[in-house]
């Protein structure tokens, strides 16, 4: 078995984590993980650190955690002789001078067949326009976003779309970690070439608002039901109850605005069928209880 590359790896969540899996099982382990610091979450604001941290805990891997990718940050990776950087789901723009540190640049994994769905959300944007080609695609960065030329994709087998964009971040995760631990031993062999993508198919996701968890129940059916889809985890979808404005200060309960989460739903004979619901300050129910209850 030859040695394994020298490389960092940059990522955050458990899409991260997913293709580190599927590294690790081929034997490719990063000597360092740069990951964002811990942040505040939940009720608690508890200070918790992003899934790639534990991950790397784990494994007795070395992790910076930089707020900015600054130029002090920069010298400190000038210090590491490591090959190659692999980059999956970190969340931030990586500037020209840290790219070009490692002799063989920086490969990344994207969650969509690119040049279709470049930007912050193209997990959640081919769920919404119910697209039924989707896959993943190793690309060498550059300094633009998503714009790199091509190493190799994969797609999807037809008939999977839609399902959850938990569900399909794993699914592309892992395709992305196994079709990436194939390329690089070939790219630093210089037996495969990037090709530069088709600038004419381009098109870009926007990043997601919690606001964008909204949903008018009169609204389309199919459009309603790829929202559900496309928001779970984060931010969720949701409705209001009840007749006026929210209620504000000095006003009138019986005029108050109930929102209410949108916890189990399917779709069936063209219709959005909510199952379970979690209103405000209650706890979760049935849909059909929550109705009666109105």
């Amino acid at each position: 078995m030859p040695p394994s590359p020298d490389f960092v790896f940059f990522g955050t969540d458990e899409f991260s984590v997913a293709v580190l899996e599927e590294l690790a099982a081929e034997h490719l382990i990063p000597s360092l993980i740069v990951a964002p610091p811990d942040r505040p979450k939940g009720r608690h604001l508890k200070l918790t650190p992003p899934p790639i941290k534990i991950w790397a805990k784990r494994h007795d891997i070395e992790i910076l955690q930089p707020e900015k990718l600054s130029p002090e940050f920069a010298s400190q990776l000038l210090k590491i002789n490591c090959e190659l950087f692999v980059v999956a789901s970190y969340g931030k723009i990586i500037p020209k001078e840290i790219l070009d540190i490692p002799e063989h640049g920086a490969l990344n994994v994207h969650p969509s067949l690119l040049p279709k769905y470049r930007g912050a959300s193209p997990l959640q944007s081919q769920i919404l326009n119910d697209e039924k080609e989707v896959g993943v695609t190793i690309i060498l960065m550059d300094e633009q976003m998503d714009h790199g030329p091509i190493l190799i994709q994969e797609k999807l087998h037809e008939g999977v779309m839609p399902i959850p964009a938990p569900v399909l971040s794993h699914i592309l995760a892992s395709i992305g970690g196994r079709i990436l631990a194939k390329v690089i031993p070939l790219y630093l062999e210089e037996t495969v070439k990037p090709v530069s993508q088709s600038e004419d198919k381009v098109t870009f996701t926007a990043k997601i608002k919690k606001e964008d968890g909204f949903l008018d129940l009169n609204d389309d059916k199919r459009k309603n039901y790829l929202k559900f889809l496309a928001y779970q985890g984060w931010p969720g979808t949701y409705f209001f109850a009840g007749k006026g404005d929210p209620l504000e200060q000095g006003g009138d309960e019986a005029s108050r605005k109930t929102r209410v989460i949108i916890k189990e739903a399917h779709f069936s004979n063209s219709e959005f069928v909510i199952t379970k619901v979690l209103p405000e300050g209650g706890h979760e129910m049935s849909y059909e209880d929550f109705l009666r209850g109105q």
